[in-house]
């Protein structure tokens, strides 16, 4: 079997995943329990803090067999496609090579028929504010009157590109940068699971270093078991990364 990287192997599959989100995973599972569902919604922040992960799990949580849930059982077909990529009722778009009008004109065209297996077809659309402005233009009407079955979820790191008349149409949460103490204590978490030691020194080093992005954290760990092995300390964060116990990765 192919080594899987951290940051995929320990990807939040549930919204009790998510870590440093709870604003965000608190209103989302409400919305799922009240059945106060919004035809479009737009993750906010920058790089590596949960954006895509949060919107695969809101996909999970519609389109579970046992759904509507907050508690998606990872088991039934849906959940496991979605959460390899490969559901046919949940497209996943890059933006940034996605952007022109014929691809948000086909789009609009398959958005007519009904999801393949699941109770919504979901399109997820990573760095949608790399769409032309055409593109955006060519999306609205199907915004302002989505078919019942289809979900947008957006995701950017810089809301101000996507347009105003684009942003009032979705409902925005804003994820933030993730505390250090939390980083740090997830890296833990990961290196029970592996049977690593990781020095708490060096868990809050990684942490201070990755700027409040668990991707890029996870990284780290990821280079750091190659370079160390099994046991991890503070110094040896500081030889690989070159900073020190009280900086922030240069």
């Amino acid at each position: 079997m192919s080594y899987e990287v951290f940051a995929r192997k320990y990807r939040p599959q549930t919204f009790d995943d998510l870590v440093g989100q709870a604003h965000v995973s608190r209103t989302l599972k409400n919305a799922v329990t009240q059945n106060r569902l919004a035809h479009a919604y737009l993750f906010v922040g920058p790089r590596g803090i949960g954006k895509t992960s949060t919107a695969r799990i809101l996909a999970k949580s519609l389109n579970c067999e046992k759904g509507p849930t907050i508690t998606p059982c990872g088991i039934c077909d849906n959940c496991r496609e979605i959460a390899a990529g490969n559901s046919l009722d949940v497209i996943e778009i890059d933006g940034a090579s996605n952007r022109g009008i014929d691809d948000v004109r086909e789009l609009r065209d398959n958005v007519r028929y009904a999801p393949a297996k699941g109770r919504y077809k979901i399109y997820i659309i990573d760095e949608v504010h790399m769409l032309t402005k055409e593109a955006f233009n060519a999306l609205l009407k199907t915004l302002e009157e989505p078919p019942p079955h289809v979900k947008f979820i957006f995701a950017t790191t810089e809301p101000d590109k996507v347009l105003p008349t684009i942003l009032s149409r979705c409902q925005r949460f804003d994820l933030h940068r993730i505390p250090a103490n939390l980083i740090a204590q997830h890296l833990q978490f990961i290196a029970g699971k592996e049977k690593i030691t990781l020095e708490p020194a060096a868990a809050h080093a990684i942490a201070r270093g990755a700027e409040g992005g668990l991707r890029d954290a996870e990284s780290m760990l990821d280079q750091l078991v190659a370079f160390c092995g099994e046991k991890i300390s503070e110094n040896d964060v500081l030889d690989v990364f070159g900073f020190t116990s009280e900086q922030t990765v240069v």
